[in-house]
């Protein structure tokens, strides 16, 4: 007897022990007392409930909403950006002069804008080649459009800008896409992609990454009448800008761009026929001596 008391003093059972824990409901009851008392000592030490505190909140709120209203708004939608490109008599001023006569048939405030170094048919008018014309803007640059505009008009009243020979404008990409995402304008590029070597010419190929819509256009090769892809020069200038009409540029086809010293051969043969005709038409109609 005395050896079993010595171990039940010694390692007492756990039964005996649990019997003095709290019940599980009455620990869970005094938790949920406890938790509601320090959040209700929480909200009545809350700084919101100060008076200093609640002006400070007003305070800041009001701030906010002046420098919100401060900050100039987004448009409401974008614009649109659209690209026609193509090689010399391809029809890229018709094809312009189109789209821009159908926006303003839908109530579209329009404007186009060309290179004041085009001064092939009318400085104030762009011209195609198949005699359309409509009054434009003739420009060094595209940066002071908006200015010659008029700033008001420009951003209340404006809807669409077209811009014929794009290639010789530096700020292309520039212009239009700032008048497309900041602006919500619409903007119609036309111009040549390619020089008479078939390089890049000028910005028209920096705006097709941010362009809605490309457009291709291709010619008729004037010497075997195939899809004509390319401009070739008549003549003997290397300067890429050089503004001038059929009686400087061609629109040809591969093959016959390849072959183009062939082609060139024959059309200066052309041109000094038709030089020593007319020189010849002159001096027969001088009165004789």
């Amino acid at each position: 007897m005395f050896g079993i008391a010595m171990r039940t003093l010694m390692s007492p059972s756990l039964a005996p022990f649990s019997l003095h824990l709290p019940k599980p409901a009455l620990f869970s009851r005094v938790l949920r007392v406890s938790s509601l008392t320090n959040s209700a000592f929480a909200a009545n030490k809350s700084p919101t409930n100060s008076p200093h505190s609640t002006v400070s909140t007003r305070k800041l709120q009001t701030e906010a909403a002046a420098a919100a209203s401060s900050q100039p708004l987004s448009i409401s939608s974008p614009g649109e950006i659209h690209v026609v490109v193509g090689p010399m008599f391809s029809g890229k001023t018709t094809t312009l002069l189109r789209r821009m006569l159908a926006e303003r048939e839908t109530g579209k405030n329009i404007a186009i804008i060309k290179s004041d170094k085009d001064t092939r048919y009318c400085i104030e008018s762009i011209v195609s080649h198949d005699g359309e014309k409509f009054p434009c803007w003739p420009l060094p640059d595209l940066s002071c459009f908006k200015e010659r505009f008029g700033i008001d008009a420009y951003e209340n009243r404006l809807d669409v800008i077209g811009i014929d020979e794009a290639q010789f404008f530096g700020d292309l990409y520039e212009f239009c896409r700032e008048a497309a995402d900041k602006e919500g304008k619409t903007v119609i590029v036309a111009g040549l992609d390619g020089d008479y070597l078939r390089r890049r010419f000028g910005s028209v190929l920096d705006v097709i990454p941010i362009a809605d819509t490309v457009t291709k256009l291709t010619s008729r090769c004037e010497v075997c009448g195939k899809r004509a892809l390319f401009t070739l020069r008549k003549t003997e200038e290397k300067e890429t800008e050089l503004i001038g009409g059929a009686e400087v540029y061609m629109p040809v086809c591969r093959s016959h761009y390849v072959s183009g010293q062939g082609v060139l051969e024959t059309a200066r043969a052309v041109l000094d026929s038709s030089s020593i005709k007319t020189h010849d038409v002159e001096a027969a109609s001088l009165p004789p001596f």
